[in-house]
């Protein structure tokens, strides 16, 4: 059994409406000039407008930043930095999705601690506290809301680069599932996918421990009992609600454990092929899963989740992504088969296959390309 240190950091309001408190939670924070943290489609939506009037209701300056893209690189943190430094910033929301989110924690690290954002690379690197934050997601599926690091983009050369530190997690995580019903069903069905993943491998992950297979298991629940209700019945706040608290709580459960094999196949043909995360997700999920059980029941074991109807987990997750109309093969994908040897290469190389169930390296990412092909 791992040890663990689990300090719940963040207040958690859920409900339909409660965006409306936006305004009360940031003064009880002490915030008098904020920094609204959102992309341009929540500028579209009326988001921003909404959360800049409730907290005006409470005297509060707004200054509002959505420079940045789905994919915010680190330029456009210090462009955030840069609109905010003259401000007198004390307080900072993060509105939107995973972008936003991470953005916001990003521009926090940045004006709190001063220096570059290139300067906190990998772990640990804040030296002193940073302003309040409150997440107000929109999405169901990152978790962002609920973990300590970010993703960004370097700018010169392209490639991802992880930020985390524990001071990096929001204060309140304000969850509206009434905010979810913009969300666009195709970005709505590859969130949702990618959060039943972090689900799962938070569950077979050898860094996890009793408390993070508490998160693990009631988000496995809530997400495959309402995922495929929600693609049925957009507007089912219920559903929604029940998806949108699975990620959150999936989310802790990466923050307290760790993602595996399928979050590193799926980065790779992301950065490669330039399929969606949560495309690339529901294509190798599956396959994962099978590969798993293989190694499970040669040791006499299984995966620990029972599925009432009898079906097995591979199959629940094939239906799942068919509900989703997602595709089922790479080659739905237009993934070239002459690519597999490269992707197996870049997939062994990813942090996330460190945390495999199974040894992933290039021999064992190939065949599960492979299989999925």
């Amino acid at each position: 059994m791992n040890p663990f240190d689990y300090r719940p950091r963040t207040r958690i309001l859920f409900g339909a409406g409660e965006f409306s408190r936006l305004g009360e939670v940031a003064r009880e924070l002490g915030g008098t000039r904020c920094l609204v943290v959102a992309d341009p489609g929540m500028v579209d939506a009326g988001y921003v407008r909404d959360a800049t009037r409730s907290l005006k209701a409470r005297r509060m300056d707004v200054y509002a930043f959505h420079d940045f893209s789905a994919a915010p690189t680190m330029d456009m943190v210090t462009a955030g930095v840069a609109y905010a430094a003259p401000n007198s910033i004390d307080l900072v929301v993060g509105l939107g999705g995973g972008s936003s989110l991470d953005c916001a924690k990003a521009i926090n690290l940045v004006l709190s601690n001063g220096g570059s954002i290139a300067d906190y690379r990998g772990y640990g690197k804040a030296q002193k506290p940073l302003l309040p934050m409150i997440a107000v997601p929109t999405t169901a599926g990152t978790g962002s809301e609920s973990q300590s690091d970010v993703w960004l983009t370097d700018s010169s050369s392209k490639s991802r680069i992880n930020i985390g530190d524990g001071k990096m997690t929001y204060r309140v995580a304000l969850l509206d599932p009434k905010l979810t019903l913009t969300q666009k069903p195709e970005l709505a069905v590859a969130a949702g996918f990618d959060a039943i993943s972090h689900s799962l491998e938070t569950l077979w992950s050898p860094k996890k421990t009793p408390i993070s297979e508490c998160f693990s298991r009631e988000a496995w629940r809530l997400l495959d009992g309402n995922f495929t209700r929600c693609m049925r019945a957009p507007h089912d706040l219920e559903a929604r609600g029940a998806v949108q608290l699975g990620s959150h709580l999936a989310g802790i459960a990466v923050e307290y454990s760790s993602l595996g094999a399928a979050h590193a196949l799926a980065h790779a043909l992301t950065a490669t092929c330039g399929i969606a995360h949560g495309t690339a997700i529901a294509l190798m999920l599956p396959h994962v899963v099978s590969w798993y059980q293989d190694a499970w029941e040669q040791e006499g074991g299984h995966s620990g989740l029972f599925l009432e109807d009898g079906l097995e987990l591979d199959a629940r997750l094939r239906d799942l992504a068919a509900a989703a109309e997602l595709p089922r093969t790479l080659r739905d994908a237009s993934v070239l088969e002459e690519v597999l040897p490269r992707l197996a290469d870049e997939a062994a190389a990813e942090w996330a296959a460190r945390y495999s169930a199974r040894p992933l390296d290039s021999a064992a990412a190939f065949e599960l390309y492979k299989a999925a092909w």
